[in-house]
């Protein structure tokens, strides 16, 4: 069975920066496309980011685009979300998950996912 595994999660300060990484074990990504996605507290969870499996294409939530870059190291079955100019309303927990379906661009739609994270926490001040 396949596992995501988040991490890098933390408290910044506005204007910061962190990276995240989305480590996959017991599987491989395939062909499926890999998303981040973000849940604040009250608020349902948001798509912010993917990448496909095979020729790295990117997508982005408008909210964050030009600020995140998604990425993956393929030899260490990983992903990451490098955030930069971070802002409060970035505050979020933050997951990861494999999308069911060989598709792009990549679906907005958490039902879509699969193989969820535990999520790691960000934290924005201002």
């Amino acid at each position: 069975q396949a596992q995501l595994v988040e991490s890098g999660g933390g408290l910044v300060q506005a204007g910061d920066s962190l990276r995240l990484s989305c480590e996959l074990s017991g599987g491989t990504f395939g062909n499926n496309p890999l998303g981040w996605f973000r849940q604040a507290p009250g608020k349902e969870r948001e798509f912010v980011a993917a990448i496909s499996a095979n020729i790295d294409e990117t997508y982005y939530a408008d909210s964050v685009k030009g600020r995140f870059t998604i990425s993956r190291d393929g030899a260490k079955n990983t992903v990451y979300l490098q955030m930069n100019s971070l802002k409060p309303e970035d505050t979020a927990n933050y997951y990861c998950a494999i999308d069911r379906t060989v598709r792009w661009p990549p679906s907005h739609r958490t039902y879509d996912y699969h193989y969820w994270g535990q999520g790691t926490q960000v934290t924005v001040s201002s």
